[in-house]
Formats: structure tokens, sequence, C-alpha cells
């Protein structure tokens, strides 16, 4: 059996009308899911720092649970044991005149409850970041609660929040291969048509994760530039070039660092 190298060369510089669905496929769910993970992990991250002991409990109860559970189940019961019991039933829908399928609205809502529960803790974690002190200066001052939140914590917050946010959106991206097992027809799930249909099986599938490398090497470009405008907005100097966060090597050089200080 030989690499089909003229398949190969097609299959990445002139891919399929399905495989370009799919690819599109792969990064609208992926950007809907976010959206909607970060407002629910929001929400469940303001109900942990809650005075209310119910409701941090019920907030600790559902990040116990959905991180405690593979994806790959949660996607089968929100599809389809809810269907089967009768709590809920997906149908296919228009939305802005766009059909949505029953299996991509599942995709979604899955991604989105899967991923809330870990942004929650990202965000928890960023908001304790901030020191008390500043809490409690805010609140001396008069400033309402929401006030506080937008002009003081949100901002210092954020640069905290950002990276480990920008590394889950990466990973969902890859993520959504799972979504094949539910009927999603997304890159993966069209590269194993295409394998089936042509028996090319090595070579779609290196053109499948070039298509994904390419996603994720576009997205920490996308991440750098959001970390090094927060940076400057702050006053702090981005010390890391862009190229050592794609190489892998941001954790030498911040160990480079640490040792000059040190033998200063």
């Amino acid at each position: 059996m030989q690499f089909d190298w003229q398949f190969f060369w097609k299959s990445l510089f002139a891919p399929s009308d399905a495989f370009l669905k799919g690819l599109g496929l792969t990064i609208g769910i992926s950007l809907v899911a976010m959206i909607l993970a970060i407002v629910l992990g929001l929400v469940v991250a303001l109900m942990r720092r809650s005075q209310y002991a119910v409701v941090r409990g019920c907030a600790s109860v559902y990040i116990w649970v959905i991180r405690g559970t593979p994806l790959l189940v949660q996607l089968v019961i929100i599809y389809t044991g809810f269907a089967a019991v009768g709590i809920y039933q997906f149908n296919d829908a228009s939305l802005l005149g766009l059909s949505v399928k029953a299996a991509v609205q599942a995709a979604i809502i899955g991604l989105m409850v899967n991923e809330s529960a870990y942004i929650a803790e990202i965000i928890r974690a960023g908001l304790d970041s901030v020191p008390k002190g500043q809490f409690e200066a805010a609140a001396s001052l008069g400033m309402t609660p929401g006030r506080l939140m937008r002009w003081i914590i949100v901002p210092q917050s954020l640069r905290v929040m950002v990276p480990p946010l920008g590394n889950s959106f990466n990973g969902m991206m890859k993520t959504t291969s799972v979504l094949s097992v539910i009927g999603v027809s997304e890159m993966f799930l069209v590269t194993q048509s295409i394998s089936s249909a042509t028996f090319h099986t090595f070579e779609i599938f290196i053109v499948a994760a070039i298509y994904y490398l390419a996603l994720t090497t576009i997205w920490t470009f996308i991440q750098a530039w959001i970390e090094n405008r927060l940076a400057r907005q702050l006053g702090i100097e981005q010390r890391v070039p862009i190229t050592s966060r794609l190489l892998g090597a941001r954790r030498a050089a911040a160990s480079a660092t640490l040792q000059e200080e040190g033998a200063r």
C-alpha cells in the first residue's frame, strides 16, 4: 500500500465541499458553545461566591458532577437519554434563516455544559486573585457592586483569566471530534466518511490533522494578541514572544528569568 500524494495534495489545498462544511461547522459550534459556556460559567462562579450556603452547594455539586463525568457520556445523555425518558427531545429548528439540526443543538448544549464547569473555576480563581482590600476600599467609597466589578475587579482579573480561557477554547475545537458520536457532521465525521468512500485513510486523516493544527495555531496568535493588549493596558511588559508560545518554550523562558534573578 503506497501513500497517494496526488490525493493528499488535492485534499489539502482543494478540499471537497463536504469537508469545508464540516470545517465551518467545527468552528461555528466551538464559537457558539464557548460564548454560552462563559456566560453559564460566570453564573456558576458567582454562585460559588454567594453568601448563601445552599447556592454555593448547588454550584459545587454542578461542578463536581460535570467535571467528574466524560463529555461523551454527557452528550449521549443530553441527545438520546433525555428523549428516551421524555424530558426533552431535540428537533431541527430555524434560527436567523439558518437551519440548525437537532444533533447540532445537542452538541452546543453538551459542550456548553461541560466547558462551563471548568470555566466557572477559572473565573472564580480570577476574581479571587484581586486583593480583598480593593473590595473594602470600593465599598468605603460607596461604589455599587456592578461598578465595582466593571471598573476594578474585571479589568484586573481578566489578565489572569484570559490564558486559561484561551486554552479551554483551543481544547474545545479539538474536542468537537467527539461530536461524531451523535451524528454531527463536523470535520472528523466528514473525514471518516471520505476515508470509507475512497479508502485513503492515512492521507485524509493527515489532512484533517493539519487543519486542526491550523485552527489551534491561528487561535494561539489571536490569544497572544488579546493577552498583549491587556498587558499594555495594565502597563505590563509582555516578555515572551509568540514563537516561544508556539514552540512550548514559555516555561523554559520563565525558568531562565528566575535563575537570572536568583543569581543576582
